[in-house]
Order: C-alpha cells, then sequence, then structure tokens
C-alpha cells in the first residue's frame, strides 16, 4: 500500500508514542532510540502491539536518532536509523504503512542557536536516506517549533528521496495564538513546500488541539494530521506520567475527526491501549465530518501592536557624547554603597549604569533587580548585561518579559562565562543560545512576537547592546560576528577596555563597517598588580609592555595609580576626538571618583 494512495481514505490511523512505551516496559537508556540497537526484540513488540490495537501505521523509532542528540555517543547515526526502520518494517508486513520519525535538532538553528542551517539540512539528509534504506513508505516530521528548521528538515529530506513526507508543528495552550492566526500562517507556509499532508502534535491534549484542527482546515486543502497527548502530564518519582484513560481519550480524538482532521493518532504518554480505543469508537460511529470552509477564524494580518516608546539611551545616540559606567554588583543583599555610586554618578552627568550578569560566573544578585533598584532609587538608566550561561530558550523569553514589565529596556547580549571557572565549579552551563541568538530573540520581541511566533501583545522597546573586542585572538571571527549581531538587530555596540590608540581606531573602524554606534571602553589602572591580571588571566584584554612596565617602575601604588589614571584620561579624549557615540567606563573597585575623572578629561 502506498502512502499517498491511504492519504485518501476517510482517515488513517496511526500509532501511539514509542518512547514513552518502552521506557514503561523497562528501556532505561536516553534517547529510546537506541533501543533500535540495544533491545530490538522490545521495539518490534511495541509496533506490533500498535499494529494489533489498529494502527493503520507505525512511526520508527528514531525521532531523536540525528547527528546533534547522537552527538558525544558512539553511535553510527545512519546505523541506527535503519535499524529503527527494519524494526517497523517487520511488524508491518506488507499490508501496513511504516513512516520514518525525524524531529528537531535538539538545539536552536541559527540565527538564534548555534547550528548552522545547513548542517540541519545535511542531517535531514543523512537520517531520510537510511531511513529510506531501511524500508519506511513515507516520513514524519515531528513536533517542530521552530517552522524555519521545518522548512530546513523538509529540504534535506527532499534531497535524500521522493517518499511523501507528513509534516507536523507543535503549537502551545494558548487563546492568544490561536485568535492571532500563527497556525494558519504556519501551516501556510508549510504546505508551501510541498508536503502531503499538514498538521500539529504534541505539546496539547485532543480538547486543545481542536481549535487548531478547525484552524488548519482554512488553511490548507492537503489531509489534516493531529496527533494529540492523553492530556497535561504530571512529574511522578521524578518521571514524566500521563493518567488519562483510554476512553476518554478516544472520544475527545473522534471530535478531530469530525474537524477535519484525516490522520490521527497519539503523542507523548499514548499507549496501545488508546490507540485501541480509539479504533473501536471510530469504526462504531457514524461520523458527521464538517466540511471545509464552514468554521471561519480571524487571521492576525489586521491586528495592530502598539509600539513601546525607545529607551532614552537610544534617543540620545548621536545627539550628544555619551557616558556609560560599569558597575560591579556587590555580594548579598546590601546595595547601599553601589546606590550612592550611582546617585554620584548621575550628579556628575553620567548618562547610563552597565550592569553585569555573574561576570566570570560570580554569584551575585539578579542583574534584572538591580537594575531595577538603581533606576527607582537614582533615576537613572541602566544597561543590563544578558548572559545565556544560566538560562535555556525559555527562561531567556521570561526574563526579557520581565525585564521589559520592569522597566530593564537597554540590553547587552553576552554570551557569558562558562560556570565551571566561577563560584560554583560544579553549576552546569545552558547555553541554548550565544550572543547573536540572544540579539535576535531581542529584535523579534521588538517585532511583537516571540521565537515560537506567538505575539507578546506589543512591539517592545528593547535598545539592544552587543559587544566586540578589537584585541581579540582572532580577529576574523571577531568582526564576523559582529557583522552578524548587526545582522540579528543590534543597536550600538560595546567594547571590550582598550589601553592604545590603536585598537580604538581598530574598533571605529569596524563598526562604521556594520553601521553601528559604539562606546568604546576604557579601564583606569589603579597597580602594576591590577596591570598585571588583567593582562595575563582575563581573557581579551592585553595592555600595552610600556604601561605595566611605567606601572612597574613607580615607586608606590599611588604613582602607579595616577599613571593608570593618566594613560586613560589620554584614550578618553582620542576616543572622543575620533566620533565614538560614547565612552564605556570600567572603574576598579567600582571607583565612581576615578569614573568622574575620565568623564571629565573626555570633556577636555
Amino acid at each position: 500500500m502506498r502512502l499517498d494512495e491511504a492519504l485518501q481514505r476517510p482517515f488513517l490511523l496511526g500509532d501511539g508514542a514509542n518512547g514513552t512505551c518502552i521506557a514503561a516496559r523497562g528501556f532505561s537508556q536516553r534517547p529510546y532510540d537506541l533501543a533500535n540497537l540495544a533491545a530490538p526484540d522490545l521495539v518490534r513488540q511495541v509496533h506490533s502491539d500498535y499494529f494489533e490495537a489498529g494502527s493503520d501505521f507505525v512511526e520508527t523509532n528514531t525521532y531523536s536518532a540525528n547527528r546533534f542528540r547522537l552527538s558525544g555517543l558512539d553511535i553510527d547515526v545512519a546505523e541506527l536509523n535503519r535499524a529503527g526502520a527494519k524494526l517497523a518494517r517487520e511488524a508491518a508486513g506488507t499490508e501496513k504503512l511504516v513512516l520514518g520519525a525525524i524531529g528537531p535538532a535538539g538545539k536552536p538553528m541559527e540565527p538564534i542557536g548555534h547550528i548552522p542551517r545547513d548542517e540541519v539540512v545535511a542531517s535531514a539528509k543523512e537520517q531520510a536516506r537510511a531511513l529510506a534504506e531501511g524500508g519506511v513508505d513515507g516520513f514524519m516530521l515531528e513536533t517542530f517549533v521552530d517552522v524555519d528548521e521545518l522548512l530546513a528538515v523538509i529540504e534535506g529530506v527532499r534531497q535524500a528521496s521522493d517518499l511523501p513526507i507528513v509534516a507536523c508543528k507543535a503549537y502551545i495552550e494558548d487563546g492568544e495564538m490561536l485568535a492571532e492566526g500563527l497556525p494558519i500562517r504556519c501551516t501556510q507556509t508549510i504546505a508551501a513546500a510541498g508536503v502531503a499532508a499538514v498538521g500539529a502534535n504534541c505539546v496539547v491534549g485532543p480538547q486543545r488541539m481542536l481549535d487548531l484542527v478547525r484552524m488548519i482546515a482554512e488553511s490548507t486543502e492537503l489531509p489534516i494530521v493531529a496527533f494529540p497527548t492523553p492530556g497535561m502530564p504530571q512529574l511522578v518519582k521524578g518521571e514524566i506520567a500521563y493518567d488519562t484513560s483510554p476512553d476518554y481519550f478516544a472520544k475527545a480524538c473522534l471530535r478531530l475527526l469530525e474537524e477535519g482532521a484525516r490522520v490521527i493518532g497519539g503523542c507523548c504518554g499514548t499507549t496501545p491501549e488508546h490507540i485501541r480505543a480509539l479504533r473501536q469508537l471510530a469504526d462504531s460511529t457514524k461520523l458527521k465530518i464538517r466540511k471545509r470552509g464552514e468554521a471561519k477564524v480571524k487571521e492576525s494580518e489586521n491586528v495592530v501592536l502598539p509600539t513601546v516608546e525607545p529607551t532614552e539611551l537610544r534617543q540620545k545616540l548621536g545627539r550628544k557624547f555619551l557616558t556609560s559606567v560599569e558597575m560591579d554588583v556587590p555580594r548579598g543583599l546590601i546595595l547601599d554603597k553601589l546606590i550612592h555610586s550611582c546617585r554620584t554618578l548621575k550628579i556628575e552627568g553620567v548618562d547610563v549604569i552597565n550592569i553585569s550578569d555573574g561576570a566570570r560566573a560570580r554569584l551575585r544578585m539578579n542583574p534584572t533587580a538591580v537594575c531595577q533598584q538603581i533606576t527607582s532609587r537614582v533615576g537613572i538608566e541602566t544597561t543590563m548585561h544578558f548572559s545565556c550561561r544560566d538560562r535555556n530558550l525559555l527562561a531567556i523569553q521570561a526574563d526579557l518579559l520581565g525585564c521589559h514589565a520592569m522597566g530593564v529596556r537597554n540590553i547587552l547580549a553576552v554570551t557569558g562565562d562558562p560556570a565551571n571557572i566561577g563560584d560554583y565549579p560544579s553549576a552546569t552551563s545552558v547555553f541554548d543560545v550565544d550572543a547573536i541568538g540572544m540579539v535576535r530573540i531581542l529584535s523579534r520581541l521588538n517585532e511583537g512576537i516571540d521565537l515560537a511566533g506567538y505575539s507578546v501583545g506589543v512591539k517592545c522597546g528593547f535598545t539592544i547592546a552587543c559587544a566586540f573586542n578589537p584585541v581579540s585572538i582572532d580577529n576574523e571571527v571577531e568582526l564576523d560576528r559582529l557583522k552578524r549581531k548587526a545582522d540579528a538587530g543590534a543597536h550600538l555596540v560595546y567594547t571590550q577596555p582598550v589601553f592604545k590608540e590603536l585598537d580604538a581606531d581598530v574598533a571605529m573602524e569596524a563598526c562604521e563597517k556594520v553601521g553601528l554606534p559604539v562606546f568604546i571602553g576604557v579601564m583606569p589602572l589603579r597597580s602594576s598588580r591590577h596591570a598585571e591580571f588583567m593582562h595575563n588571566e582575563v581573557p581579551g584584554i592585553r595592555i600595552p609592555d610600556w604601561l605595566r612596565q611605567a606601572m612597574v617602575d613607580s615607586p608606590d601604588d599611588a604613582s602607579a595609580l595616577e599613571i593608570g589614571m593618566d594613560a586613560c584620561m589620554k584614550l578618553a579624549r582620542f576616543i572622543r576626538k575620533i566620533g565614538a557615540a560614547g565612552l564605556y567606563i570600567m572603574p576598579p573597585a567600582n571607583s565612581h571618583a576615578a569614573a568622574i575623572r575620565v568623564m571629565e578629561a573626555a570633556k577636555g
């Protein structure tokens, strides 16, 4: 039987979950796809149980069997996929269908994450070729959140095979998302890629998926796919568990068929018992299938989101030479000294205070709270450094929405130092995205949408800053990253501290090439020990030999401090002269007095 022919039936019944079924039967390795080689009889039996329950087709146990998710394991990707396809084929025989399951990479694709699009295409091609060699009848691309990644995977599969493709996106449970027509737009985009069927799977149960099916039915004439979970999961003894009866699942899924779904089955948490109940009910019920076009939905193209006013920092850019001062956050909860320094800096004319986000992986108060305290108690804007180290994609976006709501809207996107160099070496780093991906996330929020395409209610007013090191050990890579940050939507640049005029010139030239204003960083050195530490132990810092030697030769620390201050003030005057947008002062030991001296020198 051919898949394209089977899709002409009133409906096709697929299987339920593979992974959770395999785990429930005792296989504990992750990903569960490894069972194709480690426990083939178990995988074959799960497929057979679904066919016995009434499935017209099963998916291969290969959802996670791509080069990204298997990275670090001594596994042949092609062998694992071929094995998965052969096991399903053995269970299906010649009368039933097998779809090769392909899921997302597991980490975000560029421009949000680190994975290049061409590697996603190549991975999908590799997986699809092996699945086709194993005997699948088509492909099931499922649980994709990023439509761009889904399109890249479709492209890769097409390069390997001309078998039919069924493509599914995962949609969160969100009424606003439905009201604004996101499923309509996504369906139209996916359908235009030449797939055989399109729909939704995972995340939501059958009742919540009902609205999705209705909207998808208004978007395409292709067969519609609906693979819901059985309901909301819960955590039981550290494991995700579902507690929904097969009878409820069957009755709720019957409505999906009546609303227009033609390819139906279950996702995480569903078992052969859920499929058996659905088969029995569907076969014994006269379905009242709604015709396409009867249910109308409102599309969002006419929805105009309000725009938040730009920050003062962004409005000042180009109108005057600006000064930003970075202040370190103290340990613990006492911020009084920091607040006093910020108040003094404001009185002296500083435009914005920079607050780092756990620099060098040190434990400090959350920078959003610190910035909000400074703004509310001092009345000066802040630029908050936002590190990718500690947050996954969900937390990044949630925290940014919180920043915006609290008025912290100047954001410096930084990748962040790895956790193992800091106060808690055993802590883990996340790094779902780097600084380039962070800039893109901020840019999307300024468009009024999150990464999944859902509206956030307004076009945010973030001023997006990025970092640049003019003395990087790999200038070509640093320049390429700066260009990519500019392309992703950055508004301005902050540089690492420079200690000679040539480095300031390099920063100006690089930022002019990408069309971004720049705050060039300077740091007054307070002693020979300070200079040697910064030069030798802090990555990305280079201090000229003559300056370090001059500080070594100074008779005492007071004299060394004056040497450091004098060099910094001369450089500040030069930076203003060459046309930088502003000065980024990083005073040692939070010395607001040192920062004020440098700022005053720049005026001179």
